[in-house]
């Protein structure tokens, strides 16, 4: 790599469901922007204008579970029936290329990605309290009060993995909380572990 291009990093991006990780997200990738989405392996069918290679890399499950078995995968879960997968080929294109991948993902999903690329960025994203967090559930209207206190165990268990990550970003006002994710990114950039290699 030249030395006036700095290489990408990767920005792990993990929350409670409900916590506003995805909007975050959205709001800090751009189009046409240095920060890009990673783009996942999945076995589920396309949906009405998806394209292979943009939202998702479009396959079935016995090359899934090939490319799995051959350790093509960063990670990969399966999900309500699905195997979604990002693959390293994809991350490390783009890192090279300068650009900054955006992982919107679980926990157990983000502490993969750190055991193979130490060098990622962990941003953890929390409501102010966990009672704000079951009223933006409740308010949302999507799920049954069941599937609400899941999710809130589930809360509780992953910011059990709090002190794996980074930075904590409260999400209290959803544009501060976007500055505040474009801000870690950048200061990133400027890591002395980083920046070593280059002198």
């Amino acid at each position: 790599m030249a030395k006036n291009v700095k290489s990408g990093n990767i920005i792990v991006v993990s929350a409670p469901s409900g916590a506003g990780k995805t909007s975050i997200c959205d709001a800090v990738v751009k189009k046409g922007g240095k920060n890009v989405y990673s783009v996942s392996y999945t076995t589920r069918a396309p949906r009405k204008g998806e394209k292979n290679g943009v939202e998702y890399f479009f396959t079935d499950k016995a090359s899934f579970k090939k490319m799995a078995k051959g350790k093509k995968f960063a990670e990969w879960a399966h999900v309500h029936g699905n195997l979604y997968g990002t693959p390293k080929s994809f991350l490390d294109k783009t890192l090279k290329s300068g650009k900054n991948v955006v992982l919107d993902i679980d926990v157990q999903g983000g502490l993969s990605i750190k055991k193979q690329y130490p060098g990622a960025c962990m941003v953890f994203i929390m409501t102010p309290s966990l009672k704000v967090l079951e009223e933006r559930l409740t308010a949302r209207n999507k799920d049954s009060k069941e599937t609400i206190k899941t999710r809130l165990a589930n809360a509780k268990k992953e910011l059990g993995f709090l002190e794996r990550y980074d930075y904590l970003v409260i999400n209290d006002s959803l544009k501060d909380a976007v500055s505040a994710v474009k801000t870690i990114i950048k200061s990133f950039e400027y890591k002395i572990q980083k920046n070593k290699k280059y002198f």
